[in-house]
This record gives C-alpha cells, sequence and structure tokens, in this order.
C-alpha cells in the first residue's frame, strides 16, 4: 500500500493546502520523506474550537445508546481495517507490524468496553429526611484538548478520542507530527461510525503555538496530555491560568526487581522482550533492572546474550523483532546516555552503537540492542528516562535496598518485581510507589484498568471507568 494523502480535520471537513505551513513526513526505517503535513495556522484552531463547543451542546445530551453505537461501530471498522492501519503505522513510526496490530486490537476493546461503560455512569441518592431529596450525577466536563506523542501512533490517539467520547464531551485531537496518519485513521474510523462531525476535531502544528491557543481558549474545560514531564509541567501552567481540569500521563523510570528466588528463565523470556518492545520507546519500559546479588551475574550475562540475538531491521519485514527509533532525536539520545554512562564506569555488554546489516540502511534511525551494568547512580541514564533500546541492571544486597532504589527517583509510573514469595509480593505490592504495579507479570494495562501514575509521572487516569470519570465534573443536587 502506498502512504495516504494528509490533511487535518475541522467540522468533518479534510482541510490541507492553502498555502499552510507543511512539516516533512519520515519513514524512520530509511530516512525518505513520505508525506508532507499541513500544519494549522490560527484560523483553523479557532475553526477547531467553534466547532468543538458546537459538538458538546450536541453530544452531552446524546444518549447512551447513541455513543455506545459510535464506539461499537468504530470498533467494527478498526478490525476490518487493521492491517491498513498497522502498515501505516509502522511506515511512519517503525514498529513490527506484529506490535501495530496489537495496537489496532487494544483501541478495539477499548472502544468496546467504553460502549458498555457509557450505561455504568451511575450516581447516588443520599439518605435525607422526608421532604428532603440529594442526588449526586456525573456530567461531561466540557470540550477536551488532547494531545498524544508518537510512540503509540494508533494507541494513543485511541485513548485520546475514547473517554472523552463514551463521557458526552468533544474533543479537539493534536496527534504528533511524526505520525499523524495513523491518528487520523482512527478519528475516521468514528466519524464512519456516525459520530457528528462537529464532536472530534484534528489538528497538527507547531506544539507550543497549538497547545497555548487552545488551552487559551475558555472554550476548552479540560487538558489531557501524554508525553514528557517537562512539556506536561509546561502544559499544566497553562490549564491553571483558566483553572482547566487535567490528565497528564507523564516519563517513568521503570524499575524491574529481581529477587534470587524467582524464575530466572521465565523472567528472561518476559523481560527481554518488554524492554525491546517498540525500541524501548514506552512509557512504562522496565528499565532499571534492580538485580538480587545471589543471581546478578547469571542474570546479567543470560540477559546480554538475548539481547544479542534480537533481529532489528525494517518493520514491514516478517523476521523484525525491532524497528528503528522514531526519528533521529533518539539515537542521538541514546549515544549521549550509554557514552556518559561508559565514560562514568558502566560496563557495556552488547550494543551502544548504530548496527549494520541486511535490512538496515544508512539512513535509517537505527541502534541496537544495548545492555549497560555497574552503572553509577549519578550517570544522567539512572536519572532521566533514556526511552530507549537500552537495559540498566545493578546488583543490590536485599529487599530493603532494591525497594529504596525503586523508590529512589521522583518518577512513579509503572514498576515490576519478580518474586516466589508471596509475602514479599504483598510487601512490594504496598510498598512501591507507582501507579501500575506487575508482579510475576508485565501485563499492567487493560481496556477495564487504570493506567497512569503518580509525582512526576502525573495524574489523574486513562481507560477503565476511571478514564471516563476523568471527562466527567460531579455535581450535587439538594432539594427541600
Amino acid at each position: 500500500m502506498t502512504y495516504p494523502s494528509l490533511h487535518m480535520i475541522i467540522a468533518g471537513e479534510r482541510i490541507s493546502g492553502g498555502g499552510r505551513r507543511t512539516h516533512a513526513v519520515v519513514n524512520p526505517a530509511t530516512g525518505e520523506t513520505i508525506g508532507e503535513l499541513p500544519l494549522a495556522e490560527p484560523a483553523d484552531l479557532d475553526r477547531a474550537l467553534e466547532a468543538a463547543q458546537r459538538g458538546f451542546r450536541l453530544w452531552r445530551k446524546s444518549t447512551p445508546q447513541q455513543r455506545a453505537a459510535v464506539l461499537q461501530g468504530a470498533a467494527r471498522l478498526l478490525l476490518e481495517r487493521q492491517e491498513d492501519l498497522a502498515r501505516i503505522a509502522t511506515l511512519e513510526q517503525g514498529k513490527p507490524l506484529a506490535e501495530a496490530r496489537m495496537e489496532v486490537m487494544m483501541n478495539v476493546g477499548l472502544f468496546q468496553f467504553y460502549a458498555g461503560e457509557v450505561f455504568r455512569i451511575y450516581g447516588r441518592t443520599l439518605v435525607r429526611p422526608e421532604g428532603m431529596r440529594s442526588t449526586v450525577t456525573h456530567e461531561p466536563v466540557g470540550p477536551v484538548a488532547a494531545f498524544a506523542p508518537w510512540n503509540f501512533p494508533l494507541g494513543n490517539p485511541g485513548r485520546k478520542l475514547g473517554a472523552p467520547i463514551a463521557a458526552g464531551c468533544s474533543v479537539i485531537l493534536k496527534a504528533a507530527e511524526e505520525t499523524p496518519a495513523s491518528a487520523l485513521g482512527v478519528l475516521q474510523c468514528l466519524l464512519d461510525a456516525g459520530l457528528p462531525p462537529d464532536v472530534a476535531q484534528a489538528v497538527f502544528g507547531v506544539p507550543d503555538e497549538v497547545s497555548r491557543h487552545l488551552l487559551g481558549s475558555p472554550i476548552i474545560r479540560k487538558l489531557s496530555f501524554t508525553g514528557s514531564t517537562v512539556v506536561g509541567k509546561h502544559l499544566a501552567k497553562l490549564a491553571a491560568e483558566d483553572m482547566k481540569r487535567t490528565t497528564m500521563e507523564l516519563g517513568g523510570h521503570g524499575p524491574v526487581l529481581v529477587f534470587g528466588d524467582a524464575d530466572l528463565d521465565r523472567v528472561l523470556d518476559t523481560v527481554v522482550t518488554q524492554k525491546y518492545r517498540n525500541a524501548g520507546q514506552v512509557c512504562v519500559s522496565p528499565t532499571r533492572f534492580i538485580v538480587e546479588e545471589s543471581v546478578y551475574g547469571r542474570f546479567r550475562d543470560a540477559f546480554a546474550e538475548r539481547a544479542k540475538a534480537i533481529a532489528v531491521g525494517n518493520g514491514l519485514d516478517d523476521a523484525t523483532r525491532m524497528g528503528p527509533m522514531a526519528n533521529p532525536r533518539r539515537p542521538e539520545a541514546m549515544d549521549r546516555l550509554i557514552g556518559d554512562a561508559v565514560q562514568r564506569g558502566a560496563r557495556l555488554h552488547t550494543g551502544g552503537e548504530r548496527p549494520k546489516g541486511a535490512g538496515i540502511g544508512n539512513t535509517g534511525f537505527f541502534y541496537a540492542p544495548s545492555v549497560l551494568s555497574d552503572i553509577p547512580l549519578d550517570a544522567a541514564i539512572m536519572n532521566e528516562e533514556p526511552f530507549g533500546p537500552v537495559a540498566l541492571i545493578n546488583a543490590y544486597a536485599g529487599e530493603e535496598a532494591m525497594i529504596a532504589e525503586a523508590n529512589r527517583l521522583p518518577y512513579g509510573l509503572a514498576a515490576f518485581a519478580w518474586t516466589g514469595d508471596g509475602k514479599r509480593q504483598q510487601r512490594l505490592a504496598g510498598e512501591i510507589e507507582a501507579g501500575m504495579v506487575g508482579i510475576n507479570t508485565n501485563m499492567i494495562a487493560g481496556a477495564d484498568a487504570p493506567f497512569g501514575g503518580v509525582r512526576w509521572s502525573g495524574h489523574g487516569a486513562e481507560d477503565g471507568p476511571e478514564g471516563v470519570l476523568a471527562c466527567m465534573v460531579t455535581k450535587a443536587v439538594h432539594e427541600g
């Protein structure tokens, strides 16, 4: 298939051309430009805001049956279009096709769950003396400005669109300029399933221009952002000027505690694959491996051997297990962070370079699966989210020291632990500071489960009932 033509969607109209500035969309496996994306001017953003205001007035009065029909219809269309959407995502983001197909299915499951959740937005009636009536209800918050990053070009837009639509809100989506066609494909499924055109818009542009314009408008009542902590703090300050509601899913630095009583083969079978999924460009990626001393050497060496065997190449090739990084900034960041760690005394077991070989050109943004050990805590990579295909493995003396390292950083998105001790599992569940904890599993996300972090990793949640309620306000009504 060929890469589709690019546009914005405002009030149901496809907007392109007209002398607008453009952004070159690049295939990260080849470095070639595959599309030119039109960028919004202020007049485009004003038009999107006006449409969102009209859309909210309409959609807030929609019935649960109407919202469910749209979400169920979009899920069916996603299934029908799975292969085309997956190939688009791989072309513009780089990940293997198998991973892109999983993203489509993630949206299918989420939309199906939300189609049921619209019937479960319950209020309550309070106990009052005779002659009085007090009720608590949930109402849609209003138009939502939603900002989605490039690492999950299908899944992130699905999250940003699904919850507001289920709650009865309108939404303006600004997905990443690196991966626009994927986001447009998800939105088009919703529109083709009967979503009124004014309810959801898709705009692209210079990020700071778009965010300031949308968040500066009183029409927008909520901000939903997934991205780095630095940008998240900036947007939260803009939103605070008008006291807008916020859901912030920010950076992480996923600790993985591996105890001596764990089944190491099972651990390695799980975490190595998970570490290099999407070339490590995952906010919940397992990153800091905090390994008990008794099994440290065995774990480290077996991890490095498995990392060396991962097939790197174009995501469209069936043999590929890890594609390129999404843009040229990421390999540069890997060079900087790994180089700094080695200079400070860390051991590099594999990787740390741009790979060469069949299926890997000189212009793609590839980076070899990398493993570091014995990394000093003052190395930048131990304190800054690497967001790339690098595992950091250090030895620790026991449970107390391991938990202290897991909680050392201000991030608290996802954490993992592997142990056969049932009582320890309970202690870890209570003492690890993270919004999501996986114990003897890497499965920490599901359509019915809240997804979000604490501390510098943000606040609020997406997915689950919490994702819908995050797009609603609570009202208490007292009648005498």
